[in-house]
């Protein structure tokens, strides 16, 4: 079973990259599953309707997110509302007899007779929310299923997260328990894949999707004066070069174990035309 995994997706030039080059990709490399997170998708924020009905019908089975996904709660409701939604948020936010919190923090999407789990968590370091414990909710989430006996063949983890002492933990807290632990947040893709005695395997950033010519989605001339004077009021503005960086993960984990056995990190340069 393959999967194709995207980290963060930023505004509206690189909403048209993966529109653009989706039906190629699937071409390409035939992944069972693609899985996308959707993070900074409107303007460095989360999503907004029209940018979730904009993606809804391309060839992606999930969209994932991180510590911006309720910046546009109001406009986003109808969407999330939907039966279809292909959206999920952070599992381990707090909730109580007094609130709880809607919509889904995993997903278990099925094709040909196969079962995948996504679970997306966030950090509780450095991020601007306080979340509840993301092992204890993963650990919870994880003995719910097993307990509902749904037969799941792969689980993969989407840790939206700053600092790499979590993720390496994470993996050994859940070794061999998940299939693959991704990380997205910091937008570089990292060369520390690693493999754990009992077969979950990591990567800690699959970097983004953005204009080649920025700095994450920033124009090098707004940015310039922040640099020259460390004036830290000057307007950033956006990158419109139309050539961008797309960056990717291709997973293959073995259909009757579940066990991760191969990750290819892909980067590849593209023109809007």
């Amino acid at each position: 079973m393959k999967v194709l995994i995207f980290g963060d997706l930023f505004w509206r030039i690189w909403r048209k990259a993966l529109i653009k080059e989706m039906d190629s990709l699937r071409r390409e490399y035939r992944p069972d599953f693609v899985v996308v997170n959707w993070e900074n998708v409107t303007s460095w924020r989360g999503p907004i309707e029209k940018h979730m009905k904009e993606i809804h019908d391309i060839w992606v089975d999930l969209f994932t997110s991180g510590d911006h996904f309720f910046d546009n709660e109001k406009n986003l409701l109808p969407y999330l509302e939907r039966k279809d939604c292909k959206l999920i948020r952070p599992a381990n936010y707090y909730e109580s007899e007094f609130y709880t919190i809607p919509w889904k923090g995993y997903e278990i999407l099925e094709k040909n007779w196969k079962r995948l789990l996504v679970l997306n968590l966030l950090s509780e370091t450095f991020t601007r929310d306080h979340v509840y414990n993301p092992f204890l909710k993963a650990d919870a989430i994880l003995k719910k299923v097993e307990k509902k006996e749904w037969k799941l063949n792969w689980i993969i983890i989407d840790f939206h997260k700053e600092v790499a002492s979590e993720w390496y933990w994470m993996q050994e807290f859940l070794d061999g328990r998940v299939s693959f632990i991704f990380w997205t947040h910091t937008h570089i893709q990292t060369n520390d894949d690693n493999i754990s005695e009992l077969w979950t395997w990591l990567i800690s950033d699959v970097w983004m999707i953005w204009a080649k010519k920025s700095i994450i989605w920033s124009d090098y001339g707004s940015l310039k004066k922040r640099f020259l004077t460390w004036i830290n009021k000057w307007k950033i503005e956006q990158s419109l070069d139309s050539n961008y960086i797309m960056n990717w993960v291709l997973v293959d984990i073995d259909d009757k174990t579940g066990k991760c056995l191969t990750i290819e990190k892909i980067k590849k340069f593209w023109k809007i035309i």
